[in-house]
C-alpha cells in the first residue's frame, strides 16, 4: 500500500506550541507575559481573539502554578501554565514543587533567552531546566521548532499518565519565532518506549492479597492520594463493604470514602483522628492504597501498624517497600488493581462477611464514642473549628481549597468531602496556596460553589491574587480563620518550646481585610460573634459573586488531637476523658515509650515497671 501522505504547513514555534496544546484539549492557561516568552503570548493573543481558550492574567507566576494545580486537582486533566525567563521562570518554582510532591499532572511552559545567549548570563537568563530538575517528572528544553509538536504530546502523555506529575518546557525566544515545517501530533499517538507504567496488578500477588484479607481480624484500609488519581472512590467502598474492613484516609486521600460512611474512621496521622489512630496502632492488617507512608501519617516509623502485615498497592514501584517493607507487594494502579482484586474474589464466590470482624468493628466504634473530635463553642468567642464545621453544613457539595496551617487541620477535620472536592498542599505544605487554587478550580468548574479556608498568616503569601479574581469576575469565597497567629507555629511553641514566641505574632501589622478587599472592587465582611457568621454564611452563598469573610477566632485554640514528633499514633496528645474504659490494647513504657502488651508487667525493653 502507498503510503499516507502527512500535510505540513509552515509555522512558527509558537503557533506550533499553542496549537499542540489546543489539540491536547487546554481550555485555560494560568500566567505572567514577559520578554522572552513573547512570542508565545503573540500567538496567544491570536488563540484568545478566535476564542479557542482563555488566559488568566494572575499577578505573580506562583499563583499560576497554583491555579494550574487547583485545576488539575479539581477536574483530572493536566493544568497549564505559562512564566518568561529569569525571575518569572523562578516564581514557578514553589508551585512545580507542589505539584511533585502531590503527583499532580501540569506542564509549565517558560520562555527562555535566544539559543545563542544561553550560557552567556544574557539579561533574565536562568537554568530553569536544571534548578527544576528535583522537582519535576521531566523537562524540556525545545531546541528546533520543529520539534514543538512532539515534545508538547510527549509532555502530556508523561504528566498525565502513571504517577501524575509535572512536566516543564523550557521554549528559547527565537524558538517560537522560528519557522518549520509543522505536522500536528495527535493526543495518544506518542510512543515512548522506555515509559511504559506498570497498569495491571500481578494475579499471585492479587490472590495473596484477597488470601490475607480472608483471614484478617483486625484489618484496615489506609488510602492516599494515589486512590483520588486513579478514581478508585467506588472500588474502595466496595472492598470495605465486602470484607467489612473501617477506611481511614490521608489529608491526600480525602473525599476518596463518604466519612459519613459507618466503616469510616475518617483521616488519620499528626492531627487525625485518635479513633483512627488507635485503629491503625492495632489492625493486624493494613491495605495502604495509592498511600506513600509519609512522617506525618506514621509518627514513630518502627512503631505505625507494628502488628499488621501490610498490603501495599500502588503505580509507583519505588514507593513500595521505601519506608515500610510489605507482605504483599503490588504495583499497579490502584483502580484497575481493585477491579482485578473484587474480580477475583466474584470469581470466588465471596460474599459479605457479618461476622469476623464484628469485635474490631464493635472497639473501633468504642473508640469513636470515647474519643470524638471537639467542636468549642465558647460563650464570647467564635472558635475555629465551630466556625469550619458550620461552613461544611451550610455548603456540604463545595469545592475547598485551603493554605497552610491550623485551619488546613482543622479543615481536614470537620469538613466531609466527594472526590475530589477537598484541594490541599500536602506534601510541600505550602502557605499561599488556597486562594489561587481556588480561582483555578471555579476556572474549570464555574457552576460550583468554591470556598478557599485560609489562614491570616498564609493568605498574605499571595493575597495580591484578589486582583485576578476581581479581573475575571471568579466566584471565589474566601473565609479567613484569622487569630493574629501564625497558628502552627504558636501552637508548636506553646507546647514544645516552652512558650517562647518567636516571630509568630502576626498581630501587629495586621492588614484590614475588608478594606483590602474592597480596595480591589470584593466585597468584604468581617465577623467576630456565632450570629454574625450564621448571616454571612447566608449571604457569602447566596450568589456567585467573589466574597472575602474575615472571622475573628478565639486567639489561643489549639489544633488536637496531636501526634507529638517522635512518637506512635497511638500516643497522642489533647484527647478529650474517654466515656468508658475503651482504651487500646498497647501501653507505653514511661521510661522509654516502647509499646508493650497489656498484659506484661515490665517493659522487654528497658526493663522498667510499666
Amino acid at each position: 500500500m502507498p503510503a499516507i501522505a502527512v500535510t505540513t504547513t509552515r509555522r512558527t514555534g509558537a503557533y506550533a506550541l499553542m496549537d499542540s496544546l489546543k489539540r491536547h484539549g487546554v481550555k485555560h492557561i494560568f500566567g505572567y507575559p514577559g520578554g522572552a516568552i513573547l512570542p508565545i503570548y503573540d500567538e496567544l493573543y491570536r488563540c484568545e481573539t478566535a476564542g479557542d481558550l482563555q488566559h488568566i492574567l494572575v499577578r505573580h507566576e506562583q499563583g499560576a502554578t497554583h491555579a494550574a494545580d487547583g485545576y488539575a486537582r479539581a477536574t483530572g486533566q493536566v493544568g497549564v501554565c505559562f512564566g518568561t525567563s529569569g525571575p518569572g521562570a523562578t516564581n514557578l518554582v514553589t508551585g512545580i514543587a507542589t505539584a511533585q510532591m502531590d503527583s499532580i499532572p501540569m506542564v509549565a511552559i517558560t520562555g527562555q533567552v535566544a539559543r545563542a545567549a544561553i550560557g552567556t548570563d544574557a539579561f533574565q537568563e536562568t537554568d530553569i531546566f536544571g534548578i527544576t530538575l528535583p522537582i519535576v517528572k521531566h523537562s524540556y528544553v525545545v531546541r528546533r521548532a520543529e520539534d514543538m509538536a512532539r515534545i508538547v504530546a510527549e509532555a502530556f502523555h508523561i504528566a498525565s499518565s502513571g504517577r501524575p506529575g509535572p512536566v516543564l518546557i523550557d521554549v528559547p525566544k527565537d524558538v517560537g519565532l522560528e519557522e518549520c515545517d509543522y505536522t500536528p501530533v495527535e493526543p495518544g499517538s506518542i510512543k515512548l518506549p522506555g515509559y511504559r507504567p506498570t497498569v495491571k496488578g500481578n494475579p499471585r500477588q492479587v490472590n495473596q492479597a484477597i488470601a490475607l484479607m480472608q483471614k484478617a481480624e483486625r484489618p484496615l484500609l489506609y488510602v492516599g492520594g494515589g486512590a483520588i488519581a486513579s478514581g478508585a472512590h467506588a472500588e474502595i467502598k466496595e472492598l470495605a463493604e465486602l470484607f467489612q474492613i473501617p477506611v481511614t484516609t490521608t489529608c491526600m486521600g480525602k473525599g476518596i470514602f463518604d466519612e459519613k460512611h459507618p466503616l469510616s474512621v475518617g483521616m488519620l496521622g499528626m492531627h487525625g483522628t485518635a479513633y483512627a489512630n488507635f485503629a491503625v496502632s492495632e489492625c493486624d492488617l493494613l491495605v495502604a492504597i495509592g498511600a506513600r507512608f509519609d512522617d506525618r501519617v506514621t509518627g514513630k516509623l518502627d512503631e505505625f501498624a507494628s502488628r499488621a502485615e501490610v498490603i501495599h498497592i500502588d503505580i509507583d514501584p519505588a514507593e513500595v517497600g521505601k519506608n515500610r517493607e510489605p507482605q504483599v507487594p503490588i504495583v499497579g494502579d490502584v483502580r484497575q488493581v481493585l477491579i482485578d482484586v473484587l474480580a477475583r474474589c466474584h470469581q470466588m464466590g465471596l460474599s459479605t462477611r457479618p461476622h469476623q470482624t464484628t469485635l474490631w468493628l464493635e472497639r473501633v466504634n468504642r473508640w469513636r464514642t470515647d474519643y470524638p473530635l471537639q467542636i468549642p463553642r465558647p460563650a464570647t468567642e467564635l472558635s475555629p473549628q465551630e466556625t469550619i464545621y458550620d461552613i461544611g453544613q451550610a455548603a456540604p457539595d463545595a469545592f475547598y481549597t485551603t493554605d497552610v496551617g491550623q485551619h488546613q487541620m482543622w479543615s481536614a477535620q470537620f469538613l466531609d468531602n466527594g472526590p475530589r472536592q477537598w484541594i490541599t498542599s500536602g506534601g510541600l505544605g505550602t502557605m499561599g496556596y488556597g486562594i489561587p487554587a481556588a480561582m483555578g478550580v471555579k476556572t474549570a468548574l464555574s457552576d460550583r460553589q468554591v470556598i478557599c479556608i485560609a489562614g491570616d498568616a498564609s493568605v498574605q503569601m499571595n493575597i495580591q491574587e484578589l486582583g485576578t479574581i476581581a479581573q475575571y469576575n471568579i466566584g471565589v469565597k474566601i473565609v479567613i480563620i484569622n487569630n493574629g497567629w501564625q497558628g502552627m507555629v504558636r501552637q508548636w511553641q506553646e507546647t514544645f518550646y516552652g512558650e517562647r514566641y518567636s516571630a509568630s505574632n502576626m498581630e501587629v501589622g495586621m492588614p484590614d481585610f475588608v478594606k483590602l478587599a474592597e480596595a480591589y472592587g470584593i466585597k468584604g465582611i468581617q465577623v467576630g460573634s456565632r450570629e454574625e457568621l450564621q448571616v454571612a454564611i447566608a449571604q457569602m452563598l447566596a450568589d456567585d459573586q467573589p466574597l472575602l469573610l474575615d472571622v475573628r477566632v478565639s486567639r489561643n485554640e489549639n489544633c488536637y488531637p496531636m501526634v507529638a514528633p517522635g512518637k506512635s499514633n497511638a500516643q497522642m496528645i489533647g484527647l478529650p476523658t474517654p466515656k468508658s474504659q475503651s482504651a487500646p490494647e498497647l501501653v507505653y513504657c514511661p521510661s522509654c515509650g516502647a509499646p508493650n502488651q497489656r498484659s506484661n508487667k515490665f517493659c522487654p525493653e528497658c526493663g522498667a515497671k510499666v
